[in-house]
């Protein structure tokens, strides 16, 4: 391994120091929220610096991972297992998800009639609700929000069949406008014309040494840059985490709401925990044979951002830093984690499977197994069409329920805890994507980990 391909020094220090500032956060939001909610300029600037090189980020990771590989038709044996994992580490997320809520059983005999009928009764529609707490929760502009809304009607009454659900997660794969998907943040695009561009590269090495050195050179001066902006991490995340659990403790409904529906928050934890700490370190164990605990902490750094941030997109950069710093292959992280932050949502899936069902039961409707089938699959579906930012979940979220005919104006019932819980669901789904790069590279020869570029 040269000096250019060796990979970043992981500090522990700062590990330490994003924690410690979390910790902070919560405290004086707790103690001070009106206060604490002021340092939302600071969290929002450190938020902004992370998703400014994303988009140049992915398109050099992806490519770079595509060079490393040399000839074109070794991208289908990690592909395979990439596509693979993630399909197989979804459905098992869903299923524990379904699991945990039919035996802890939080909607039945918790929600008050008359929080029921408060929903039932409200005259805001669905759509609109989600609309502005997306918009208040991730900062995103008008037209960003509606392009997380692009594959639901307009008309709250109707609700996209599967086959409209596949049909759009296809044409998510290709954008008519690479610039307009990179102002939007629409990875999946970008990554898909990066790998046939790439691909098309490794056909005429000769002509494109220039191209090669250029994006390689560039990728490593980007994660140079992320390592600089991670030295002030633990100043925009306690601005960020601050400011968010001031704002919840200032508007008074957070522990109120939390009482109502704490069964259904601790269900969902507890779907979530079982995802991280058995499901994944288990597939991480079998197919490496080394402690997934340690590998954890070694990815602690992209974790805890992930909470802070909600959102696995912004914590990408990050996520390559520490995912290269754990020993996993440069071409399995390159090739693997930006591909993940955009369709791998564990997490999202299990929340989702587990509000459906929670929904139907404080209604009182008890749904049959071949409905919970569909609940499951719909799920799936909506997981991987969710866009990586705060709360895109909660959009795909009437997908779900609109499947099993389930009233969409009561996910008004999970909106006020939903904030918190959609940070504990983005740090599964960025611990699923590091998980996925060590899965995938033990599928690339070692004879093949040489420096993308000399």
């Amino acid at each position: 391994m040269t000096e250019h391909s060796k990979p970043p020094k992981h500090s522990n220090a700062l590990t330490y120091w994003i924690a410690g500032a979390i910790v902070a956060a919560i405290a004086i939001a707790l103690m001070f929220p009106n206060v604490a909610v002021h340092f939302e300029i600071g969290g929002e600037l450190f938020l902004r610096a992370l998703k400014m090189i994303v988009v140049p980020l992915v398109f050099t990771s992806v490519m770079c991972g595509v060079l490393g590989l040399g000839d074109v038709r070794k991208l289908g044996k990690p592909g395979a297992a990439a596509v693979m994992y993630y399909l197989c580490t979804t459905v098992i997320a869903v299923i524990v998800g379904l699991a945990v809520v039919n035996v802890v059983r939080p909607g039945v005999g918790t929600i008050e009639q008359a929080q029921l009928d408060k929903f039932a009764s409200a005259t805001e529609k669905p759509h609109q609700i989600l609309r502005r707490s997306l918009a208040e929760e991730s900062g995103l502009s008008e037209s960003a929000v509606a392009s997380v809304f692009s594959d639901l009607p307009a008309d709250d009454e109707e609700i996209p069949s599967t086959n409209v659900i596949l049909k759009n997660l296809a044409l998510m794969l290709v954008t008519d406008n690479l610039f307009g998907a990179a102002v939007e943040t629409q990875l999946l695009p970008i990554i898909v014309f990066t790998l046939c561009f790439g691909a098309l590269l490794t056909t005429m090495p000769e002509e494109t040494r220039t191209i090669t050195k250029f994006v390689t050179e560039a990728n490593h001066a980007l994660l140079s840059f992320v390592m600089a902006l991670m030295k002030v991490a633990p100043i925009g995340i306690f601005c960020l985490v601050a400011a968010r659990f001031g704002k919840a403790q200032a508007d008074g409904r957070f522990f109120e709401e939390l009482g109502q529906i704490g069964w259904y928050f601790a269900a969902v934890l507890i779907g979530l925990a079982i995802h991280a700490f058995i499901v994944l370190p288990l597939i991480f164990w079998i197919v490496r044979r080394e402690n997934p605990y340690r590998f954890a902490a070694s990815m602690s750094q992209a974790l805890l951002t992930a909470f802070s941030t909600a959102s696995s997109s912004a914590t990408l950069p990050v996520t390559l830093e520490c995912a290269e710093s754990a020993g996993i292959p440069k071409r399995s992280t390159e090739f693997v984690i930006p591909l993940g932050a955009t369709i791998n949502m564990d997490g999202t899936a299990l929340y989702e499977a587990a509000a459906a069902i929670f929904i139907a039961q404080a209604i009182g409707k008890d749904l049959t197994l071949a409905e919970q089938a569909i609940v499951a699959v719909t799920a799936t579906l909506a997981a991987i069409g969710a866009a990586g930012i705060p709360e895109a979940g909660l959009v795909t979220m009437l997908i779900v329920l609109g499947a099993v005919g389930l009233p969409l104006e009561y996910i008004g019932l999970i909106l006020a805890v939903d904030w918190l819980l959609d940070r504990f669901r983005t740090t599964v789904n960025v611990f699923g994507d590091s998980i996925g790069a060590a899965v995938v590279g033990v599928t690339i020869d070692d004879e093949e980990l040489l420096p993308n570029a000399e």
